[in-house]
């Protein structure tokens, strides 16, 4: 499958390229500064083009033979208010039906929507308000933009990121009960494993480790 990574610059984009090119994929790696990929370039094998999601014209060049999109999008800073997330799933959902792209993963936080009772005393009542404000929002109105739309979409809540090894163990956490980690190895593992998959289709759902 021809798949285009948003954000694949990132921490968690640079492990779902990584998953997804060993899954067997070809990866358009979606990268807005060409100095990150510059400094930690991709494998050879992954076509890397340069722009802004919010550029339809220059996303839809990128786009075009891709069946799938992952959206691994994080604002840089998560304390001020932004629509970079929301404004670019606007975008990349009107180019995804422009070229006949048909599934899109986009990675959420939990905190976002109802899962704020899922994070934990000190994440809700602390991090959330004090610094996660502005982020939440945005995320807020990313979801709402996929939830919106008539693609095969999936939204992932992770709990707090790590960057340690893959565990293999990766959990659907229901509703109203607490998620704590994941790593970001698995939660890219995820991701692209549901390329293929029908089983969490016009959902969102939080994941971790534990």
């Amino acid at each position: 499958m021809k798949i285009l990574v948003a954000g694949a610059a990132g921490k968690t984009g640079r492990q779902v390229v990584e998953k997804a090119l060993l899954a067997g994929h070809y990866v358009v790696a979606f990268v807005h500064n060409p100095e990150e990929d510059q400094k930690h370039p991709f494998p050879d094998s992954v076509e890397v083009i340069h722009g802004d999601v919010q550029n339809p014209t220059r996303l839809e060049h990128a786009m075009q033979g891709c069946h799938a999109v992952i959206d691994t999008l994080g604002g840089k800073t998560p304390f001020k208010s932004t629509d970079l997330e929301a404004s670019a799933a606007k975008v990349i959902l009107e180019v995804m039906h422009r070229v006949g792209a048909t599934r899109l993963l986009a990675i959420s936080v939990l905190g976002a929507a109802d899962t704020k009772d899922q994070a934990g005393f000190f994440y809700e009542h602390l991090l959330i308000p004090l610094f996660l404000s502005g982020a939440i929002q945005d995320k807020n109105n990313m979801e709402a933009e996929v939830m919106h739309s008539d693609i095969d979409w999936t939204i992932v809540r992770p709990p707090v990121l790590t960057d340690h090894e893959a565990t293999g163990q990766v959990h659907i956490v229901p509703a109203h009960t607490q998620a704590h980690k994941i790593t970001r190895a698995d939660l890219a593992q995820f991701l692209v494993d549901n390329l293929t998959s029908k089983a969490h289709t016009h959902q969102a759902i939080t994941i971790a480790n534990s």
